[in-house]
């Protein structure tokens, strides 16, 4: 869990070290620029932004009987972040696999991508699709119910 949240607390870190310095120069308007950008950034690279996660098992059995698609993921990844933002609200339609948070997700992924933890990787019917475009994932779901 700590290794999800680094990136986005250095962001936060980030952003309070530049307003700090732009207050203690006498620009306190100045400072809040960077901090809002900064703390933004935070907030897209955050786990919070995607749908809640669930084990591989539980996201293959899932699968299994409705259909949807397994997306594997991890948070700080710029392609799952692309791939979040392109699904929109249709993203809640996919079963989410946090391959940082289930070593059986990570090992699934590198059984599907030839040993590599290359993500966001796409299961459809069985068949793994590595960092696929949002549009054909979007075609990929079942009508929302």
């Amino acid at each position: 869990m700590i290794r999800a949240w680094g990136l986005p607390m250095l962001l936060v870190l980030s952003g309070v070290v530049v307003a700090t310095t732009r207050i203690a120069a006498g620009s306190p308007g100045a400072a809040v620029v960077p901090l809002a950008a900064f703390l933004g950034l935070a907030g897209l690279y955050s786990p919070l932004v995607f749908p809640r996660s669930v084990g591989a098992a539980e996201a293959q059995r899932r699968s299994a009987a409705d259909g949807r698609p397994v997306v594997y993921w991890r948070p700080a990844c710029k392609y799952c972040l692309r791939l979040r933002i392109g699904l929109g609200r249709d993203a809640r339609r996919a079963h989410w696999v946090d391959i940082w948070r289930d070593p059986a997700g990570a090992a699934a992924v590198r059984a599907a991508t030839g040993g590599d933890e290359t993500v966001p990787t796409v299961v459809l019917a069985g068949r793994p699709y590595v960092n696929p475009d949002a549009r054909w994932v979007r075609g990929q779901l079942p009508p929302s119910s």
